[in-house]
């Protein structure tokens, strides 16, 4: 079935939403290192705005999940993987739109010398990763690819920052992360791409809104522009891939080098949730459950929402 463009899928604004009401309105949006944000000022989207927006930046998907749940944050960008273990854990959220990407930058990292080449021989090896991030979970794969599971490794669960410099300083093997740690990591730290992503896992971001957002009728059409603005956004950062990439650089603090490596790469695009899309989800809840990560089977149709 072929996907419409997303711009057509997302509706107009209602013509009762007034202009004094929406000025009212402040939508709480959490970024991961400043992607969102980042695409917007660029392609000035954020000119305009009939309500205001609250950022909030996190390193990783894990503290904005929890952001998330604790209602702290109203919408998010959040990995496959980190939305399934919220959502099983009981966070009152769904996710809106799907971001299709290459998923060659969620990798597994290592030294220049290091012996690592093959998902066999992380056998015995140490990986550093955030536990239930896309990171832990393409590690997972790739292990299960060789025939080998996580008692065949070590895991060090550690944020980002503190998962490189363990690597550097060879107190672990392996550093399994995403984008755009591994860009800099290429072309900052000089580390290796042992792993990539493509065939471990479905390059799947979405947008997520807690329930209560999503029941408030202003912030929903808040959240409907918000998702528009950055579908357009998205598509001018692409167009304009240099200038975009300086934007980025500033907002994160990562060189242009890396920023336009991670995200030209990545071949992103904001798509509806079709029924691969779910089916993918839930493709990764089974292999959640049967490395035992989750507790029990979990069924992903109750994870979406249409706006």
């Amino acid at each position: 079935m072929k996907i419409l463009p997303l711009s057509l899928l997302v509706l107009t604004l209602a013509a009762s939403w007034h202009s004094a009401t929406a000025a009212e309105v402040t939508l709480r949006v959490a970024d991961q290192k400043g992607n969102m944000r980042a695409q917007l000022e660029a392609a000035n989207k954020l000119q305009n705005l009939p309500y205001k927006i609250e950022w909030s930046e996190f390193p990783a998907a894990a503290p904005l999940a929890e952001a998330l749940n604790a209602q702290a944050v109203d919408v998010g960008v959040i990995g496959d993987a980190p939305l399934l273990f919220a959502e099983a854990a009981g966070a009152q959220v769904k996710a809106l739109v799907v971001d299709k990407t290459d998923a060659y930058g969620t990798a597994l990292i290592v030294r220049p010398d290091s012996p690592v080449h093959t998902a066999a021989d992380l056998k015995g090896k140490t990986i550093a990763t955030n536990k239930g991030s896309i990171g832990h979970f393409v590690a997972l794969k790739a292990l299960a690819s060789a025939g080998l599971t996580s008692k065949d490794v070590t895991f060090r669960f550690l944020a980002p920052s503190d998962a490189k410099l363990a690597l550097i300083r060879g107190d672990v093997d392996v550093w399994a992360t995403w984008e755009p740690y591994t860009a800099y990591a290429e072309t900052q730290d000089h580390l290796r791409v042992a792993i990539n992503g493509r065939g471990l896992r479905s390059g799947n971001t979405f947008l997520a809104a807690t329930d209560s957002a999503l029941q408030n009728s202003a912030k929903r059409e808040a959240i409907k522009d918000y998702i528009q603005r950055l579908t357009d956004a998205q598509v001018w950062a692409y167009q304009h891939l240099d200038a975009y990439s300086v934007t980025l650089s500033k907002i994160i603090g990562f060189p242009p080098e890396a920023t336009k490596l991670s995200f030209g790469r990545s071949e992103a695009h904001w798509e509806r949730v079709d029924a691969k899309t779910v089916e993918q989800q839930q493709e990764t809840a089974d292999f959640y459950y049967k490395v035992g990560l989750l507790s029990q089977k979990f069924d992903v149709k109750g994870s979406f929402s249409e706006l």
